[in-house]
């Protein structure tokens, strides 16, 4: 009798190619060792994605644009289908939707924590909602077997905020070295990777750039991304008198920007674990980020700056684009097998589930 690998049905609420989907095309490309992945997402770009990279994909409705009810009857559907061992659900639809779908003798369930933030208006508009889904999780999460966090300071997020009774597991994403030659250019390039929304705090990197261009007149800033702070940010840019030096193109290939630029600048009220610090440093460029979240678990201090202090952000934006010495790198980060080698040790006492 031949025994076949047991499967892990990983429930992603999104379609886009934005956010959580790096992690989980990551994760497609490496395997999970021992076991089959087959991913349950809702159709678009991301579901194409996995299939070119090989990946098993159920391409169902689900996810916030298709409603619970609908979302439930799909995993329902898959699970019975599949007969997985594990449901590994990502975001905060697919984690309740979970909840209400696996019953308590079916698949165990797994749940990695990508974007909770200690400041709870950064994901939602009211105390009152906060307070709310803090509920909503702190219950659902009494249905899960294993609880992933991408950072300690995720994790310990969750604990103040959820009580989690399972204990955390933290996994930080994963990321491979990228050997990238640097050509000549002229002047510093300084590039921002991130939606246009307040809690980036854009605005704060362009009052520190304005410090950095008075001292280096042919420095550049790149704001790449798209959101609802838009206009207001580019009233904040012509206002410092930064039209000819600030450019804000909308979305931008992350791989060929970075390519173009010398330093990564992230000024966010928060975050988990940033894959867009993490391929900065993978690639030797030079990283500024707010001292928030996980950023110090992945960033020396050096890297890390006061954003309300202009002058501090101008000084680390200069210190890393000109001095290659200060620069993070990735030194003993894991890499993306490393991290689907620790999210196969948290599947493990599941596998005889069959």
């Amino acid at each position: 009798m031949v025994l076949t690998a047991p499967t892990a049905l990983w429930v992603v609420p999104v379609s886009n190619l934005a956010g959580v989907a790096r992690h989980v095309l990551d994760v497609a490309g490496a395997g999970i060792p021992g076991w089959q992945l087959v991913f349950l997402t809702p159709p678009g770009d991301l579901p194409q994605a996995l299939r070119e990279r090989g990946a098993a994909v159920v391409e169902e409705p689900f996810g916030p644009d298709h409603g619970t009810r609908a979302s439930v009857a799909s995993l329902r559907h898959a699970v019975r289908t599949l007969r997985p061992a594990v449901v590994h659900s990502h975001l905060s639809h697919a984690d309740v939707v979970a909840a209400l779908a696996v019953g308590p003798r079916g698949p165990r369930l797994v749940t990695t924590e990508h974007g909770i933030a200690r400041d709870d208006l950064v994901y939602h508009r009211s105390a009152a909602k906060a307070r709310a889904m803090a509920a909503v999780h702190a219950a659902r999460l009494r249905r899960f077997d294993a609880v992933i966090a991408v950072s300690r300071a995720t994790a310990a997020a969750m604990h103040d905020k959820w009580h989690p009774r399972t204990p955390v597991t933290v996994i930080p994403n994963g990321v491979d070295p990228v050997e990238v030659a640097t050509p000549p250019r002229d002047g510093l390039r300084i590039l921002s990777l991130a939606r246009l929304a307040p809690e980036k705090r854009l605005p704060a990197l362009v009052d520190g750039f304005a410090v950095l261009h008075e001292r280096h007149p042919e420095a550049r800033l790149t704001l790449a991304g798209t959101g609802e702070e838009e206009r207001a940010l580019r009233a904040h840019v012509t206002s410092r008198g930064l039209d000819d030096v600030v450019t804000l193109p909308g979305f931008a290939d992350p791989g060929a920007a970075m390519a173009e630029h010398d330093v990564v600048a992230m000024l966010s009220v928060w975050e988990n674990c940033s894959y867009a610090l993490l391929d900065a440093a993978a690639r030797g460029l030079g990283v500024v980020a707010s001292d928030v979240g996980g950023n110090p678990e992945l960033l020396p201090s050096r890297c890390l700056v006061d954003p309300g202090d202009a002058g501090a952000v101008a000084t680390a934006l200069e210190q890393q684009g000109l001095a290659r010495a200060t620069r993070p790198g990735l030194v003993g980060w894991p890499t993306v097998a490393d991290m689907c080698e620790r999210i196969a040790d948290v599947y493990a006492p599941f596998e005889a589930r069959r």
